[in-house]
């Protein structure tokens, strides 16, 4: 498969987005649980879920509580997650270098 050139402005945009993926995932995060509690549908909670656990594993939340959010799939204990992201009790991720 040919790889794609990109213009200079697309890798700008490119760039800026995974300079700020932390605060991006932190903000779809809590845009989450408040989803969670408003969904009505079990397909809908089960793809929230799904992306929540990914954010999770990004910001390298312990693989323990990971596991214990998803047995439980609590939209309250979800929202202690993201109040430790947002405190600090969670650092955030380390860039990778490029």
């Amino acid at each position: 498969m040919a790889q794609r050139e990109y213009s200079n402005y697309q890798k700008k945009v490119i760039s800026r987005y995974y300079d700020n993926r932390d605060q991006i995932d932190e903000q779809r995060l809590s845009e989450m649980v408040t989803n969670l509690y408003l969904a009505t549908s079990e397909k809908q909670k089960e793809k929230l879920w799904k992306s929540a656990e990914e954010i999770m594993t990004r910001f390298e939340v312990p693989e323990s509580r990971i596991q214990h959010i998803m047995t439980r799939r609590d939209p309250a204990i979800l929202a202690e997650v993201v109040k430790d992201l947002q405190t600090g009790a969670i650092p955030p991720p380390k860039k990778k270098k490029k």
